[in-house]
């Protein structure tokens, strides 16, 4: 079994309130990280998932003295989202008797598209976002950057040995969620294969900026349309919206945002590429490992740093702008080579926004630090030793 980071995390959460939502992808680990902490914690644990009848039908009907019968345990309720009149009744319940580690929520959608999550539950829970197995979790099981790369980080598809068995598994995880899940979720009625349609089309402009009219005109729906499926997708964990950076500056800058697919695994299948030849034969590689770098960032940079772009219609851009508050702090450029050269637009980026951490990250290779004093480095190391020491 490939040890997760987050199991750290979730007991930390646990320790200092009384909710803690355990948030992510269908089938990314979550249940498995929740019985993990079940098997290690001190207090007796109770797991309820909403996908089973037997289970829903315990809270169903009153719900209120199910709990209460059982208030001396930590409370695990998978797929919360399948029963949103619960979180009322949780908030009551923890102002009742306000102690750590009453109930741990697992979703599979955002709490902003679960209707009174956010007002309910406001100051009594703490959010963690639980992401694919990321490249420090992958090295300590001795699974390489190319293979996590390749197969994504969905921990049964990355531990599958045939390629071919990976590219079937994600090809029936996406028939599930154009088919069946995001309706569940979110309660919509969306064409199956429109949303098919529509997740196609932005796997092959992974990385590039967001244009609904282009999208609703290509679809045949309206531009709002287009929006509510890109906000439900992204509401499901499968894409990241990367914002742009602005600043005072007088320059035109880009101002809408960057799309990509959060999980490579998911997005090589929709290019259909099933291994590295089919890979680096695409058009689409060099985005699809710019967006596995900056999921891998989203996932270990520390808690104060936020992500964004920078682009100028004239043409400056960084990849990825590391932001502390209101100020950037490192720009960043990613780049598929491991003799890689550094960009006009970028040395201009860094001008711009006079960030003293600077980064060009690469697949591989020795690190060293260029003539204009920005750090090349291989990614692994980026993670594991530059990261952290952003300030």
């Amino acid at each position: 079994m490939i040890q997760r980071l987050e199991l750290q995390t979730l007991t930390n959460l646990l320790k200092l309130n009384p909710v803690v939502a355990l948030l992510g992808n269908r089938q990314i680990g979550k249940t498995t990280l929740a019985r993990l902490y079940s098997d290690k914690a001190k207090k007796e644990t109770l797991y309820l998932d909403m996908e089973l009848d037997s289970h829903f039908n315990r809270l169903q009907n009153d719900a209120e003295s199910y709990l209460l019968k059982n208030k001396h345990k930590l409370i695990i309720i998978d797929e919360v989202q399948r029963m949103p009149k619960l979180f009322a009744l949780l908030r009551a319940l923890v102002d009742i008797d306000r102690k750590p580690a009453r109930f741990l929520l697992l979703g599979s959608s955002s709490p902003n598209l679960i209707k009174g999550v956010s007002e309910s539950l406001a100051g009594r829970i703490a959010y963690l976002d639980l992401g694919g197995i990321n490249l420090i979790e992958a090295k300590k099981s001795k699974i390489s950057q190319d293979t996590l790369w390749l197969k994504g980080g969905f921990p049964t598809a990355l531990n599958l040995k045939q390629n071919s068995a990976v590219y079937n598994w994600y090809a029936n995880l996406i028939k599930s969620y154009t088919e069946k899940d995001i309706k569940e979720l979110f309660g919509v009625d969306f064409s199956s294969v429109t949303i098919r349609n529509f997740w196609s089309m932005l796997a092959h402009n992974n990385g590039n900026i967001w244009n609904k009219e282009n999208y609703a005109k290509s679809l045949g729906v309206t531009a709002p349309t287009v929006g509510r499926y890109l906000e439900y997708m992204e509401g499901a964990f499968l894409i990241t919206r990367l914002l742009p950076w602005h600043n005072n500056s007088k320059k035109r800058l880009v101002k809408a945002p960057k799309i990509y697919i959060r999980d490579t695994g998911i997005l090589h299948t929709l290019i259909k590429t099933k291994d590295m030849d089919d890979l680096f034969g695409h058009p689409c590689v060099g985005a699809s490992w710019e967006g596995f770098v900056i999921e891998q960032i989203r996932q270990l940079k520390p808690e104060n740093l936020d992500l964004y772009f920078y682009r100028t219609h004239q043409g400056t851009e960084a990849d990825l702008v590391l932001v502390k508050g209101i100020k950037p702090v490192a720009c960043i450029e990613i780049k598929l080579s491991n003799a890689p050269q550094i960009s006009k637009g970028f040395l201009q980026s860094i001008t711009d926004l006079k960030t003293k951490n600077n980064f060009l990250i690469m697949p591989a290779g020795d690190n060293y630090q260029s003539k204009e004093k920005i750090n090349i480095c291989n990614l692994s190391d980026f993670l594991s030793i530059y990261l952290k020491n952003i300030k």
